[in-house]
């Protein structure tokens, strides 16, 4: 039996596979390997085949193509040795990806020794996410260092992660709130309401200096809170500004039986909120003292601060069955990094550098519904379940 590789190229239309399956069919050619592409109207047909005629079959499958409209390209397969390369997704996304985006990653993907074996378009409207699946034998930790140091100088965002079963069932996702989940932070804007923006914003430096432990810094900025009218807490937690692509991103998960959680520093009347107008399942996070309709300057209950938030996530995981490699967990700020270490991928939102080397992925330059590509999502699924 010889071996060939059939490739058909032209102008896509229906029965094309149909036709030239049936004189395959009726040559008793044996099938090893197919794959169709369409890009803008314009097919590639792959087949990998084994006949005990091939001067007979090409002869049929030239005069079939010719009427279809179609070039046949053939040639004989190269010798393939042991496949030891692991395969991996990488998902490119960006306001718009232009050529020189491509150029970029392609560029860092060559010099590592990685392979691409395909490109598929994820976004619709517009080019502004694409997959490629690549194959790599050697060391991805320096392929992944590559990746990130090329997105932060760029506009793009990409995420490259092991091409497993487990990548596109992910169950669980957590999120943090403040300038995450919402595009502010809570105490900054009640600290502003109260006159002492200032005060909180230097205590806010120096526990990002490492000059005081998180929980400390916390007592101290909601001490300042001491007097403030509970109302303006009340008033904020009905309009907070939600991040791009929240609503987008909850929706989609919630349509698709994805558990929802946030495990936030922040302040329950803000979470609580949250959890009602997203339909969030989970919400946990500081809960501020209020005596007489006024904050009295005091956090109730244990904080949730870094540690707690680790803690949390996967005790979440464990009530809910889900594996911690099907959770994600989505922050931005220091105080979030053990959650990340803790889910099976962690993604740094609009985060400091810190963040976005210590996680397996970073978005800076989409909004929150970016996330969906990285589970593999199309825009086209997501248009369709809008309409449904």
């Amino acid at each position: 039996m010889g071996e060939l590789i059939l490739t058909f190229t032209g102008r896509d239309a229906p029965g094309i596979t149909a036709r030239i399956s049936r004189v395959l069919t009726q040559s008793n050619a044996r099938l090893s390997d197919v794959e169709q592409v369409v890009v803008q109207g314009l097919l590639t047909l792959g087949f990998a085949v084994e006949t005990a005629d091939e001067a007979a079959l090409l002869k049929e499958l030239l005069f079939v193509a010719r009427e279809l409209g179609l070039s046949l390209d053939f040639r004989k397969p190269e010798a393939a040795g042991e496949d030891r390369a692991q395969r991996y997704a990488l998902t490119l996304i960006a306001r718009t990806l232009g050529p020189a985006d491509l150029h970029v990653v392609s560029g860092i993907l060559a010099a590592h020794g990685a392979n691409i074996e395909r490109i598929h378009r994820l976004s619709e409207g517009g080019l502004a996410c694409v997959e490629f699946a690549i194959s790599l034998e050697g060391e991805v930790a320096a392929l992944e260092r590559a990746l990130l140091a090329a997105a932060g100088k760029g506009a793009f965002d990409c995420a490259l992660q092991r091409e497993t079963l487990l990548r596109r069932s992910k169950r669980l996702i957590v999120m943090d709130m403040d300038s995450t989940l919402i595009r502010i932070e809570v105490i900054d804007e009640l600290a502003r309401a109260h006159g002492v923006g200032e005060e909180v914003a230097a205590i806010t430096r120096r526990a990002m200096l490492g000059e005081m432990d998180y929980d400390r810094s916390l007592r101290e900025r909601v001490a300042l809170l001491r007097g403030l009218d509970a109302r303006v807490l009340y008033d904020l937690a009905d309009q907070l500004p939600l991040t791009e692509g929240a609503e987008t991103l909850l929706r989609v998960l919630k349509r698709l039986g994805y558990r929802t959680a946030v495990i936030s520093g922040g302040f329950s009347v803000a979470a609580l909120a949250l959890k009602k107008r997203l339909g969030i399942d989970f919400a946990w996070s500081n809960t501020l003292e209020i005596a007489a309709g006024v904050l009295t300057g005091r956090v109730v209950g244990p904080i949730v601060n870094a540690q707690r938030k680790a803690d949390l996530l996967e005790e979440l995981a464990r009530s809910e069955n889900v594996p911690l490699e099907q959770v994600i967990a989505i922050g931005d700020g220091a105080n979030d990094l053990l959650m990340l270490q803790k889910a099976g991928h962690g993604i740094a939102f609009h985060a400091k550098p810190k963040l976005r080397e210590a996680a397996d992925t970073s978005i800076s330059a989409m909004g929150l519904d970016a996330i969906l590509y990285l589970l593999g999502i199309t825009g086209r699924d997501v248009a369709s379940l809008e309409r449904e």
